[in-house]
């Protein structure tokens, strides 16, 4: 297996470790709560115009993927759609209280891994860290590019 091989192969499996490990704790603790419903709450606490569309381009999914989601979580009592004042063509949407204990929880969880994982990024310098960013982000725009050379505008219809 060449490096390249490697890399990928070894993000692969940092990456289906941390959700093996993650996802017996976040099921018990986030019973009744899909991840997908989980993530989408996560993003419209972390932006004050999420929207169908925003949500959409952020998690590579329909418009009428993330549009049954939001229903859902509207239904569940999670989150709440609006209009601004100056904009009444587009709807927003906005965690309720019920929402936003979701999203604390879902915060204190990932705080929880964060802290069980320290003790390996503690000993990460800056340069590698610098390093690991500059490489994910030149891979991101290259991937980005290669969906935009599909005719796709990040979210897939």
């Amino acid at each position: 297996m060449n490096k390249e091989e490697q890399v990928i192969t070894g993000f692969r499996e940092l990456y289906n470790k941390l959700v093996w490990l993650n996802k017996s704790k976040m099921e018990v603790s986030l019973k009744g709560y899909k991840p997908s419903e989980v993530h989408c709450i996560e993003y419209i606490g972390k932006h004050a115009d999420a929207n169908v569309t925003k949500l959409a381009e952020h998690f590579y999914m329909t418009r009428s993927a993330i549009s049954k989601i939001a229903k859902k979580l509207m239904e569940k009592g999670l989150i709440e759609s609006f209009q601004r004042p100056d904009n009444k063509k587009e709807i927003y949407f906005r965690l309720t209280e019920q929402g936003e204990a979701v999203n604390r929880l879902h915060d204190e969880l990932h705080g929880e891994f964060r802290e069980r994982d320290k003790a390996v990024f503690e000993q990460v310098t800056e340069a590698q860290y610098d390093t690991m960013l500059s490489f994910v982000e030149r891979y991101s725009r290259h991937l980005d590019a290669e969906i935009k050379k599909q005719g796709v505008d990040r979210a897939p219809e």
